[in-house]
């Protein structure tokens, strides 16, 4: 048995009982913080009473007893074969609480620790460092709840880690040997953007610059260090930066290696794998972790362009292939930024590059180019991008590289209504490759895609299917993102229905719709959740033939100037209605384009503008047979044909 809290809490099996072995199942978030709490103590006895205070700020009634039930679940989950009434051996009562029972090298904290220790200490241990550096996968505990135990743990072994990360860069500097420094100095320099009050990290970065041959560079890290620590904390620089700038100046000879030990190509450390493999492991968390790999990402992209490597620089871009699903970017200044430093890079490349960072760059062109964000002229660029992504992997014959451009080729998809039947088939060989070559996460973005595509296409049977689906890769593969969409998917579903006879009310439709919000609330995706829900509750109320919602509580996003038109005649006020809508602009290309030209439609119908209305028409008439908003698997404005009837009636009429 083996436990991994480096990350999500989790258990896995080894196989040793000759049962194949796989993930354990844990049961709900109390028994993995039971589980969790437990390997906090390394091995100790934790009480009762202990277990209680930490799992209830105020425990309520019955807390022993569901502590107890808690346990008996995990004991069952650990130990599946033991036979009843035999005594546990992982779980185990002890004294007046209970202690968890396994070797330190099977719980991946104990793991880093004992590295850690060991790589302080000559001769040090860098290569179990870098072992144990690899076993982080985000946020310590990522999955449990926020309580004074847990925030004190993360703490503690972030600050672990930080230091993990400066123990293996000094031990490479000090063994001497050249290899790739390069790699090394973006790593530092990505670490000490993201950690700048550490003076030893800035300590590394300049002795790896000079080791580099970049003298100039390194007196300048270290300069840019005094400035910060003045400028932020009011502090001047210790006694090892003030030593180290002199002995760059002089040349010093304490600043050549001990050793000959060579500096790896990229590690758990440093280099593209811990700044871009970390950002991307980091980021299929959800949450803030997807916000801080986000700019981790940024951070270790600038730094490499630091460099003047365009190879490196190329290799960091394109390494940070994190699957998206959604035609609008989260943060679109930095995917503005990563954009223009890819091109930056194919442009350094030059067309007769390494066709294999090519592809990856030109993808990232693409993810990044969400076209709902984007103008005519972008948008073509971006189109463009896809394509050629797409022709370079599938000549290479790489399938991460294919399924990376797949992802692009998809974002791309929405230059005009109606095209989810070419959205499906891009889910179904992302779906096919990643089964062959082990792409777990590009096999989620495949069943989204397929789930949002047989929504626009009303075929519910087969959404559900896609849904089930990914719930599924979801919980074995521990993405906290998946359940946001499904669960949205699952309130869309009530809303289809709720137009049905015997189907739930409006208001439980509507608390359903409230209720996935929330978990969006935390999921680091405001370029999906920004208007969603008011935009829900529109759609909702057009099912019943009841007026838009109004009030200040609502916000409307990126999509108010096409619902202001509907909000302005709820409240009656006709003619700033009618201007609302003669001055709307035409309607983003994304996932919502077909809800959005359907919110159009119904206001020129229903202010009598033939001239709009006709120019609705024509764009619905794409998709006559789509339900409006449900290409986005998660609202729905019921069937476009009702819309594309009431826009041509109303231009008919102009005419």
């Amino acid at each position: 048995m083996r436990i991994d809290v480096l990350g999500a809490v989790r258990a896995v099996d080894d196989g040793g009982d000759g049962d194949g072995g796989g993930p354990v199942g844990l049961g709900g978030p109390r028994q993995r913080e039971v589980l969790a709490r437990l390997v906090v103590a390394e091995g100790r006895m934790v009480t009762t009473q202990g277990l209680v205070a930490d799992l209830w700020p105020d425990p309520p009634d019955g807390a022993v007893g569901a502590l107890r039930t808690f346990v008996a679940a995990l004991r069952r989950a650990l130990e599946p074969g033991r036979p009843p009434r035999t005594p546990p051996r992982i779980l185990v009562t002890e004294g007046s609480g209970y202690a968890l029972r396994l070797p330190r090298a099977a719980v991946d904290v104990h793991r880093f620790e004992d590295a850690l220790a060991a790589a302080r200490r000559p001769p040090q241990d860098v290569g179990a460092l870098e072992e144990a550096l690899r076993s982080w996968r985000g946020t310590a505990y990522a999955d449990l709840p926020d309580s004074p135990w847990v925030r004190r743990e993360r703490a503690r072994l972030e600050e672990l880690r930080l230091e993990a990360v400066e123990v293996r860069a000094g031990a490479l500097l000090d063994g001497g040997g050249t290899g790739d420094g390069a790699a090394l100095v973006a790593g530092l320099a990505a670490h000490v953007t993201e950690h700048p009050w550490r003076e030893p990290a800035w300590a590394l970065l300049a002795r790896a610059l000079y080791r580099s041959g970049r003298q100039a560079d390194a007196l300048a890290a270290i300069r840019r260090a005094r400035a910060m620590l003045a400028d932020r904390l009011g502090l001047d620089p210790g006694p090892e930066l003030a030593r180290l700038e002199t002995d760059i100046l002089t040349r010093s000879a304490a600043l050549e290696p001990s050793g000959a030990q060579p500096l790896p190509s990229g590690g758990a450390g440093f280099g593209p794998r811990t700044t871009t493999d970390l950002a991307r492991a980091v980021a299929l968390a959800g949450g803030d972790a997807l916000v801080l790999s986000r700019r981790n990402r940024l951070a270790a992209v600038r730094a490499a362009e630091r460099t003047g490597d365009v190879a490196l620089t190329a290799r960091v871009i394109g390494a940070y292939d994190v699957p998206a699903v959604w035609a609008r970017a989260d943060d679109p200044a930095q995917a503005a930024a990563v954009v223009a430093a890819a091109e930056r890079a194919l442009a350094g490349l030059g067309t007769g590059g390494d066709p294999a960072a090519r592809a990856r760059l030109l993808a990232t062109v693409a993810v990044e180019s969400r076209s709902g964000d984007l103008g005519a002229r972008e948008r073509e660029r971006a189109a463009r991008a896809a394509r050629e992504a797409e022709a370079l992997a599938r000549d290479l014959g790489d399938p991460a590289a294919l399924a990376f451009a797949l992802d692009g080729v998809f974002l791309q998809s929405f230059g005009r209504p109606g095209l989810a039947p070419r959205r499906d088939a891009i889910g179904a060989e992302l779906i096919a490759l990643s089964a062959s070559a082990g792409l777990p996460a590009f096999a989620i973005l495949g069943q989204l895609i397929r789930l949002q595509s047989a929504s626009a296409s009303g075929d519910r049977a087969a959404a559900q299917t896609h849904a089930g689906a990914v719930d599924r890769l979801g919980t074995e593969h521990e993405s906290r993102l998946v359940p946001v969409f499904t669960q949205w998917f699952r309130a869309r579903l009530m809303a289809e229905r709720s137009a049905e006879p015997g189907g739930p009310t409006p208001a439980a439709v509507a608390q359903a719709y409230r209720a996935a919000d929330g978990t969006l609330a935390t999921a680091g995706m405001p370029g999906v959740r920004r208007g969603l829900l008011s935009l829900a509750l529109l759609g909702l109320r057009l099912l019943h033939d009841r007026p838009a919602p109004t009030g200040p509580g609502l916000d409307w996003g990126p999509y108010l100037p096409w619902a202001a038109p509907l909000v302005l005649l709820a409240e009656d006020r006709t003619d700033d209605a009618r201007a609302a809508l003669r001055r709307a602009p035409e309607p983003p290309r994304d996932h919502l384009q077909e809800a959005v030209w359907s919110l159009v439609a119904h206001a020129a119908a229903r202010l009598g503008e033939p001239a709009i209305a006709a120019r609705a028409a024509e764009s619905l008439r794409m998709c006559a047979a789509e339900h409006a908003g449900a290409a986005s698997g998660m609202l729905t404005l019921g069937p476009v044909a009702r819309y594309l009837e009431a826009a041509e009636n109303c231009a008919a009429k102009g005419n």
